[in-house]
């Protein structure tokens, strides 16, 4: 199988290998306008957690899914335009900027009044994943295998358009569903190319990268973006509340559990992410799979955020199901993700983090009875067992190198 690495001739829209590897400034500003998006997820669905209707509070964890999956497959179909084209191109960079600006107002209809102008996130939403293929589709007459690629993509997106569009019009569990069903549609059919009856498989993979370095550099930013949220919107709840016992020890938790991410990301799989997809025998699989890891591991962080932010509320007093959903789940889908990072760099089964997915889950009943404070503590612990067992397997050897499955 190919390596899946696209050089660029001289003059194209393509970005070459020997091209930066590092993001470039005006992805870093796009990437501030994620920060903004998720931050407004958390602030979104906390009051229904919070609240007195059970209803209410499940039906924030699903919209925890349905309004963060989005905002993060624009990123990620973001990064990979501006790994894939050169950013210097004026079209590119329009097209980076009006996907700013595009998730600047999902972002800004994530509110309380979400019900009114929920709409917009879909338009918006639908508007880019369209409009995007089909704007990028004459700049590619000379490279017809990635034209045809993301004439599949605009067909596709076209179809989920409809139910997101569908969404957009209806209210409540109604919008919640076709959401749902519409961000499926928009992941499976990725996963799976964007098949067209009749047609063969594109000749090129969405997933083909110019250069082996940027886009896993990419990823890694994202890590560290939905970590800094996590500590942003907690640091922010925190300094508009009085600063009792209880919330100072939600702070420190909340801030040693973004630590703990931190570390077992970092440590080792993700310190040498882009060596892994270097070496790999096929670029294109593997970056469909790191995707999909840091997918799962940004929702994972999100959710934790918004666990944080109830403990903060509700530290004491029994914990229901819906919080530890958040509280426990949250690292539990981050740890899932990170599982299927460690098959890429290094090809074997994560152990250590199944352990500690089973141990949250087996916390979940007692802690039940248990004040949400020490559900959030009980997570970080395990998570700092997870962290130290990667570090006793590390000690006495010289750091491990990456070797992915061929």
């Amino acid at each position: 199988m190919g390596r899946s690495l696209e050089p660029a001739p001289t003059g194209s829209i393509l970005r070459g290998e020997e091209d930066s590897r590092q993001a470039n400034f005006l992805e870093l500003f796009f990437d501030l306008t994620l920060v903004f998006a998720l931050t407004g997820v958390v602030s979104r669905i906390v009051p229904d957690l919070v609240s007195d209707s059970v209803v209410m509070r499940w039906q924030a964890l699903l919209e925890t899914v349905v309004l963060a999956l989005p905002l993060l497959w624009l990123w990620t179909t973001t990064a990979y335009i501006t790994s894939r084209f050169d950013h210097r191109n004026r079209w590119i960079q329009l097209v980076v900027l009006v996907s700013a600006f595009g998730l600047l107002i999902m972002a800004t209809s994530l509110p309380k009044e979400f019900q009114a102008r929920g709409a917009a996130f879909a338009v918006v939403y639908v508007v880019l994943h369209v409009g995007r293929p089909l704007l990028l589709r004459p700049l590619l007459r000379q490279h017809e295998a990635i034209q045809a690629l993301y004439t599949r993509l605009a067909i596709w997106a076209g179809v989920s358009g409809v139910i997101w569009l569908a969404g957009a019009v209806a209210r409540g569990n109604y919008r919640i569903a076709l959401w749902l069903i519409a961000i499926t549609v928009d992941l499976v059919a990725a996963q799976v190319r964007w098949p067209i009856p009749g047609r063969q498989r594109p000749q090129t993979s969405a997933w083909a990268m110019a250069s082996s370095r940027h886009l896993p550099e990419r990823y890694q930013q994202l890590l560290l973006i939905a970590l800094g949220e996590t500590v942003l919107s907690i640091g922010v709840t925190y300094a508009k509340d009085p600063a009792t016992l209880a919330a100072t020890t939600a702070l420190v938790v909340t801030f040693l559990t973004s630590v703990l991410m931190w570390r077992i990301y970092f440590y080792r799989a993700g310190e040498v992410l882009a060596e892994a997809v270097e070496m790999a025998s096929n670029r294109a699989v593997a970056g469909g799979i790191v995707g999909v890891s840091h997918l799962l591991m940004v929702l994972g962080i999100t959710a934790t955020a918004a666990g944080s932010e109830v403990v903060l509320a509700h530290p004491s007093g029994h914990s229901v199901p819906a919080w530890l959903v958040v509280i426990l789940g949250g690292p539990a889908i981050f740890l899932f993700g990170r599982s299927r990072l460690e098959r890429v760099v290094f090809n074997r089964l994560a152990v250590r983090r199944f352990v500690g997915i089973a141990a949250l889950i087996l916390l979940a009943l007692p802690l039940f009875f248990a004040p949400p404070l020490l559900a959030a503590i009980a997570a970080a612990v395990v998570l700092l067992g997870v962290a130290v067992a990667d570090a006793r397997r590390a000690a006495g050897h010289p750091p491990e190198a990456p070797s992915p499955s061929a």
